[in-house]
């Protein structure tokens, strides 16, 4: 399964570097073209966003596999053994509650703006909010992943906070 997290991974930071390279010219490209020829690409800075949308939510799934999110675990630290990793439990519990929220939030924004257009562009702004989905269905697999991990004292002591 780690071998297929792992391809799962690399395929997003590929789609991620694509994204990044596409808003970059069409940034870029806008830019010269406003100083040079006074004209510009309508569509380059809503596509931008939303590219930048999406690469924001794609790499957060890359940083959760990583376990590369910010944290701290200045008192987590301190506690013995056991109550650290009750709290490890208690964390990737709560990550899976604001995780399945986002979940529920993005398919109700993603079904009620499928039939609503882009002002520019003219794409379905079901687009834009699929990103939640996007991001909210492989965390929640890797949240589990890591909850069943904690709960079996096998989740590695680095990524609860226990390396003392």
């Amino acid at each position: 399964m780690e071998r297929w997290i792992e391809r799962y991974c690399r395929l997003l930071e590929a789609l991620i570097a694509l994204a990044l390279a596409v808003m970059v010219v069409l940034v870029f490209g806008n830019v010269v073209l406003r100083y040079a020829f006074d004209t510009s690409i309508v569509v380059s800075e809503e596509l931008s966003r939303w590219l930048f949308v999406w690469v924001t939510f794609l790499g957060a799934v890359v940083a959760l596999q990583q376990r590369a999110h910010l944290g701290t675990d200045l008192v987590v630290s301190r506690l013995p053994r056991a109550l650290r990793r009750a709290c490890a439990v208690l964390a990737q519990a709560l990550m899976l509650w604001a995780t399945w929220l986002l979940l529920v939030g993005s398919l109700s924004l993603t079904r009620i703006s499928l039939e609503v257009e882009a002002p520019v562009s003219g794409l379905s702004v079901g687009w834009f909010y699929g990103a939640g989905i996007a991001f909210a269905v492989p965390a929640l697999l890797l949240l589990l992943r890591d909850l069943w991990l904690a709960l079996r004292g096998r989740l590695d002591d680095a990524a609860v906070g226990t390396e003392h």
